[in-house]
């Protein structure tokens, strides 16, 4: 199962999902997207791949989402794109991504969603 996680080490949540990933015996392409930063367009496309607007994509927590202002309900998401690709710590995370779905896994359950099942052999012939 190939499986992509945007992880950020010093998130408690992302690394409980990192960790669910391999405990189910799949080794995931690791993308840390602190040291990488994605650019603003593959940004836009995993937010919309995930399905969610971009302010669902922004991570509320931490000061510096009200420093910047974000919580202003006119800022467009234009606006919130710049803010996240400028400083990708406001970036929720983390995204998984399978050829099938990409998920904000936020709770860490949710990444149970479309890990395989105990017992998976990755087999189906």
């Amino acid at each position: 199962m190939q499986i992509t996680i945007y992880h950020n080490p010093d998130c408690s949540t992302s690394r409980t999902v990192l960790g669910m990933i391999r405990g189910v015996g799949v080794e995931p392409q690791v993308i840390e997207y602190m040291k990488t930063p994605l650019s603003r367009e593959a940004l836009k496309t995993l937010i919309a791949s995930a399905g969610l607007t971009v302010r669902e994509a922004l991570r509320t927590k931490g000061t510096l989402y009200g420093e910047l202002g974000l919580d202003n309900p006119a800022l467009d998401d234009e606006a919130l794109l710049d803010a996240m690709h400028a400083h990708p710590e406001l970036i929720n995370r983390p995204f998984v991504v399978t050829p099938e779905v990409t998920l904000l896994c936020r709770p860490s359950e949710r990444v149970l969603e479309i890990l395989p099942t105990p017992g998976w052999s990755g087999y189906c012939g």
